[in-house]
């Protein structure tokens, strides 16, 4: 695998949705220098995605991922149930890029992300297909449903303690094929390693047997 080039924010493309200042850009950068982190890779000149981010083992790939919006001044978003958005906590999760969702809505939490993004012209939307911190069996196929259902393309951030990298490693159009996508997908994590090892989802785990 060749090596991916540094990624700050001075070669972000034209089209990627942006917030942020020198002050917090400032902040991102300390945060990654005290994880002695750094970020690679090419963000795709797109105004949407679907970012699909793993291995997620610790609440401190949180942490990675919130340096890693604030050094390059790119607005991710994340989405979380509406009942979360109440006094005092709605302006917080706000100012963190959180949206909240409608559950209950008829068409499910695809045609609400669906919705968004016919909503908005920019839009990153960042997903844990793991679902969760404690081992997945298997991926939540969600994330390919709503790039499928919205016509927008995924990319891959890849989380790797081992080497120290946040990598943006990978983007591409999804298929009708998912388990042909999430091949492509798992193949770019090969050889990383979680922040808890233990905790590995099983589709990652099965990449080090090869």
């Amino acid at each position: 695998m060749h090596a991916l080039p540094p990624l700050t924010a001075d070669n972000i493309p034209a089209r990627t949705p942006r917030r942020g200042t020198a002050v917090t850009r400032w902040l991102g950068r300390c945060l990654l220098r005290a994880l002695r982190l750094r970020v690679v890779g090419h963000v795709p000149d797109a105004p949407q995605l679907v970012v699909v981010g793993a291995p997620h083992t610790s609440n401190w790939d949180g942490a990675m991922a919130i340096g890693v919006a604030l050094a390059l001044s790119i607005d991710v978003r994340v989405i979380a149930k509406k009942e979360m958005f109440r006094w005092p906590f709605a302006r917080l999760l706000t100012w963190m890029g959180v949206i909240g969702i409608d559950r209950r809505n008829p068409a499910g939490i695809v045609g609400e992300v669906d919705k968004l993004f016919n909503e908005r012209e920019q839009l990153y939307l960042c997903i844990a297909p793991e679902g969760t911190r404690g081992g997945a069996e298997t991926w939540k196929s969600g994330f390919h449903r709503m790039a499928r259902t919205a016509g927008v393309p995924i990319m891959v951030l890849v989380f790797d303690w081992g080497g120290r990298e946040i990598r943006f490693a990978d983007h591409f159009d999804p298929s009708e094929d998912y388990q042909a996508d999430l091949t492509r997908i798992l193949g770019n994590f090969h050889g990383v390693q979680a922040r808890v090892p233990a905790k590995l989802s099983v589709p990652l785990r099965e990449l080090s047997k090869d």
